[in-house]
């Protein structure tokens, strides 16, 4: 009662400043990093370090911090801390060598629930056209043959749909924005933004791959999988009752837009990538088409059984992914205990981001890491070299599950376009490489011409 009293007797002049000075010591004191903590740049009260960055080029600004803080940083954004490693030496520290301190991950209505788990014909002209649409249609097409057994002729609204909102949701989910949302969805989800566009895409997509799980339902026959589909229904069937296991409908569908938004984008955009590189080289273009047409000649399909044959083709393949940098960040993760790294201490629950662009740039692992060169991966009797620090698909225990399709896909269609084309741009006209980020790292639009051999 006194209390009360003695409140009321109080001025509001006073009050108020007393209380925002109290709110401010509060937030200071929460926001103090633990001793040992990884450095990163001063942020604003409340916003963090939001403004710190290029929201176009997000893995420039993170390079740039790596410079002038370390291989290991941190950011703040709001309250929230999240961490981020580069260079090769720290990455594999990270995902591989700690994969089990790492190995979760932070919430994220972008992702599964559930985390355990060729011949496609391309017909070009000899004029100039838009090429992205048409290796998203056939990219696109062979999963749709492997999760649903079912081929969509290119016209098809709903397939054209599809493929707009899953380029349009791997795009924000890479964004600086999803990135954000995915880091501190706490603050993000109160703010307005593209970001919040990413679910209706998220939405659309489940309720169109849940009308294809009903319609297999209708006609499933035990003893004939046709594809991902029915091979998970029947799972489904042999584990009914082991909910921990996690074959349940909402988990199909939510695994089969995993395999959309892995297997199509990826390869669909490495392909622009490749058409990029080799009509900026075109002497490499002329010697990938030559090894072809040592190799398997002008009318036979490749097999991935040419690829051992193919070193110098093979060497190309890996030097457009390194260079063409895909998956600019790596998925984010989440300590599971309290661990150092990189002689800094990471408490458990700390989000942490691996830079997949650092690695394959890192100045220490590559001869000429800014430069478009094929030798990176061949020896000095023209073999093919795995180089350990080529990590386009992560490592570890989340290493990309859609990796061994994603090689197969983007091996048979490359050889096959150079086999049958080669490809050149408009006169005066300088490719760009510079490209759009988002989940994935996409060349600018751009015509071609493609010249039947």
């Amino acid at each position: 009662m006194w209390l009360y009293n003695f409140s009321l007797g109080l001025d509001l002049e006073v009050i108020l400043p007393v209380s925002i000075f109290f709110f401010l010591i509060a937030i200071f004191l929460r926001s103090r990093n633990p001793p040992n903590y990884p450095p990163g740049p001063p942020g604003l009260p409340f916003v963090g370090n939001f403004f710190n960055l290029d929201h176009k080029h997000p893995h420039i600004s993170f390079t740039k911090l790596a410079e002038a803080y370390g291989n290991v940083f941190s950011i703040r954004f709001g309250s929230d801390e999240m961490v981020f490693v580069c260079g090769y030496k720290m990455v594999k520290e990270a995902i591989v060598t700690q994969a089990e301190n790492f190995v979760d991950r932070p919430y994220s209505p972008f992702r599964s629930i559930h985390e355990q788990w060729y011949t496609e014909e391309l017909t070009l002209i000899p004029s100039s056209l838009h090429i992205s649409k048409l290796f998203n249609n056939a990219v696109s097409n062979i999963i749709c043959q492997l999760v649903m057994g079912t081929r969509f002729d290119y016209s098809d609204h709903n397939f054209q749909i599809m493929l707009k909102y899953l380029s349009g949701a791997m795009q924000l989910q890479g964004s600086i924005w999803g990135l954000l949302y995915e880091a501190f969805p706490g603050v993000m989800k109160h703010l307005p933004g593209p970001h919040n566009k990413m679910f209706s895409y998220f939405k659309y997509l489940e309720r169109f791959i849940s009308q294809e799980v009903q319609g297999h339902k209708k006609d499933l026959d035990p003893n004939n999988p046709r594809d991902y589909i029915d091979t998970f229904i029947l799972e489904m069937q042999n584990h009914q009752g082991e909910s921990n296991l996690g074959f349940n409908e909402a988990n199909l569908a939510l695994c089969s837009l995993d395999l959309f938004l892995a297997g199509t984008e990826t390869t669909s955009t490495t392909l622009l990538w490749a058409l990029t590189f080799l009509i900026k080289n075109p002497d490499v273009q002329e010697k990938v088409q030559a090894e072809i047409d040592r190799v398997i000649g002008q009318t036979r399909q490749p097999t991935m059984a040419d690829r051992p044959n193919m070193p110098y083709t093979d060497a190309v393949i890996h030097e457009i992914q390194r260079m063409g940098n895909i998956v600019p960040l790596n998925g984010l993760r989440m300590a599971a205990k309290d661990t150092t790294l990189g002689g800094y201490f990471i408490p458990k629950g700390t989000a942490l981001m691996p830079m997949l662009t650092s690695v394959l740039f890192d100045k220490n692992e590559w001869e000429t890491p800014d430069t478009f060169n094929p030798g990176h991966f061949l020896d000095a009797e023209g073999k093919f070299v795995r180089r350990e620090a080529f990590l386009p698909f992560s490592a570890g225990k989340r290493v990309c599950l859609g990796e061994g399709l994603a090689r197969m896909e983007l091996f048979l269609f490359f050889v096959s376009l150079f086999q049958k084309f080669t490809f050149s741009t408009l006169d005066g006209v300088e490719l760009d490489t510079e490209g759009v980020i988002g989940a994935t790292h996409v060349p600018h639009p751009f015509k071609v011409y493609a010249k039947a051999r």
